[in-house]
């Protein structure tokens, strides 16, 4: 009667965890999380393709329910968010700048649901604002560009132009000439519309322009137009470096680095918030110190990329955390 009893109440036991695990996983289940994402679209290999990673590693790991849809026009932004936030989404993620007018028309009617938007500060109590220090991150791979320049010359080529972009640019160039003071920075940008972003050809035709002319690294902050910065490193056999997601492997040994900008961590976070009822509204900033920002290393890249130029690069880290160096920043220097 005893060991029926135990047998009674170890089975019990179990079936109340089994029970528990089960709600927690139709709990998570039933949340429901919507990407909305640029033009770049989510095979860009950079900006879009790193939120969409994040999305679905919590899809994966916290069995929510995922729809991503991407933008044909700039202008669908605010029907898309409206139409999705009619919907039964809780949370609703809007990947980039373009994206902050409509969400700031959207948000406010919708007070029930959570928004959070990659890039763009949009206030309100149910929005989440991720932004990231560029700037940094730019200085850092700009003081790598540098070190590997031959020809004390090197480009960058912006997608869309617009603040953020130019924000990239600006240091990217500080942090060259914070290695060498003579270096000489040639820019173009894409376009002034959300086409920019997806124009390999002209971007490679810019490239090949800026090769020709001296230059002998390029970065490119250009989403899925980037791809064409890099088809021109190949014919000239001179160094792209790649943004927001690690783009060493798309040409082994022409990558020299990559500038991360991890949205990816902060699209899971945002996701997971939500999924646990710890969702907050806000700006979350992220940059070197969490790492929120960093250059790439891998076996992709690691012959080019020298264990010297790496300290250097890492002690330059350093002292920007520190705030030994100070980076300049677009944006403020537009006030």
């Amino acid at each position: 009667m005893r060991a029926l009893t135990v047998r009674s109440l170890v089975f019990r036991s179990f079936s109340i965890i089994a029970a528990g695990i089960l709600l927690a996983s139709q709990s998570f289940a039933s949340v429901k999380v919507a990407l909305v994402l640029d033009k770049g679209g989510r095979d860009d290999k950079s900006f879009n393709a790193a939120a969409f990673r994040g999305a679905t590693d919590a899809q994966k790991k916290l069995g929510i329910t995922l729809k991503t849809v991407e933008a044909t026009d700039d202008n669908a932004f605010e029907t898309m968010l409206r139409s999705l936030a009619q919907k039964d989404f809780q949370l609703i993620l809007a990947i980039g700048v373009s994206q902050a007018d409509a969400l700031k028309k959207v948000a406010p009617q919708f007070p029930g649901k959570q928004f959070a938007i990659v890039d763009a500060e949009v206030a309100g109590p149910n929005v989440r604002s991720l932004l990231f220090q560029e700037h940094e991150g730019s200085f850092v791979v700009g003081a790598i560009a540098a070190m590997a320049s031959k020809s004390g010359k090197l480009g960058f080529i912006g997608g869309m132009d617009i603040p953020l972009i130019r924000r990239f640019e600006m240091g990217y160039a500080a942090g060259a000439k914070h290695v060498n003071p003579k270096i000489q920075v040639l820019n173009n940008y894409i376009g002034v519309t959300g086409e920019a972003w997806n124009n390999p050809p002209k971007a490679k035709e810019l490239a090949l322009s800026q090769y020709q002319r001296g230059a002998d690294v390029i970065f490119s902050a250009a989403g899925a137009s980037t791809m064409g910065v890099f088809d021109a490193a190949e014919d000239t056999k001179k160094y792209a470096i790649g943004v927001d997601s690690n783009q060493n492997w798309i040409k082994p040994g022409l990558v020299l680095t990559s500038m991360l900008k991890k949205v990816d961590t902060a699209v899971y976070a945002a996701i997971e918030q939500a999924v646990t009822g710890k969702f907050q509204a806000g700006i979350i900033r992220h940059g070197l110190p969490d790492s929120g920002v960093d250059y790439a290393v891998d076996q992709y890249n690691e012959k080019v990329l020298t264990a010297d130029m790496r300290k250097k690069a890492d002690l330059i880290k350093t002292q920007i955390i520190a705030g030994k160096i100070k980076v300049p920043d677009y944006y403020q220097s537009r006030k």
